[in-house]
């Protein structure tokens, strides 16, 4: 395969624009394998520390992200074009650009499993849902940053096998779809949440269009709008 590839995980002080990594961990297919903790200058949230167990103990002796060997590997190997691939990779992507560094080619395992499955049938996209969905033998700890990595990399190659599958591509083909299908906005068509779960979207615009507006105007207020949402909303009621 002519990409060079990067399997990368974050865990951070929270989810809000002020939070910061505390652990980095990525393996790439040229053979380099990293798990890192940095101290982030600022406190944990708890609900964050809840979900990744890192406690401020673990990082008080820890450098900075930026002042790490991390930090220069990474940043050469994007202006590589090395190929970044995370589960809901837009978050990760945020994350370690609010640091200064810029993300080249981007795969999102989440958004390939969607397009893979166009029909709606899988229940969750969730990495630990698709893990034991598919049967992926790996001794991984979920929300820990190398543990989900184990898990990233099996469900990479599966979403791989299938796309090659389905299509005729060579695998390096392959690769280059996924990287332009993960640009697009999700076009979600069913609601998995609220009074209308499990209805179709279409159905809803049709139906109930107010409810579809006020929902959408909840989603641009989110601290971090959900580009997919927004998207979705937007097409089914023709803004």
């Amino acid at each position: 395969m002519k990409h060079t590839l990067i399997f990368i995980d974050t865990e951070t002080t929270g989810a809000g624009y002020d939070d910061r990594l505390i652990q980095v961990g990525y393996r790439t297919t040229d053979g380099t394998d990293v798990n890192e903790l940095y101290s982030p200058g600022r406190k944990i949230e708890i609900g964050a520390m809840a979900v990744h167990h890192i406690t401020e103990k673990m990082i008080t002796d820890k450098p900075a992200f930026k002042d790490s060997p991390v930090y220069k590997e990474l940043e050469e190997r994007f202006e590589k074009n090395h190929v970044f691939i995370a589960h809901n990779a837009p978050f990760d992507v945020s994350m370690i650009e609010r640091e200064g560094l810029k993300v080249g080619p981007v795969i999102d395992t989440l958004k390939i499993a969607r397009v893979l499955d166009p029909n709606g049938k899988i229940e969750s996209y969730a990495l630990q849902y698709l893990r034991y969905l598919l049967g992926i033998e790996v001794e991984a700890i979920a929300h820990d940053a190398w543990g989900d990595i184990l898990v990233l990399e099996q469900l990479f190659y599966r979403l791989l096998k299938k796309v090659v599958e389905e299509t005729g591509m060579n695998q390096d083909d392959a690769v280059t779809w996924m990287i332009e299908e993960s640009k697009k906005p999700i076009l979600y068509r069913t609601m998995r949440f609220g009074k209308y779960k499990d209805k179709h979207i279409a159905d809803i615009a049709n139906d109930d269009p107010g409810y579809l507006r006020w929902l959408l105007g909840q989603k641009e207020q989110e601290e971090v709008p959900d580009e997919n949402w927004l998207y979705t909303l937007k097409h089914y009621l023709n803004i």
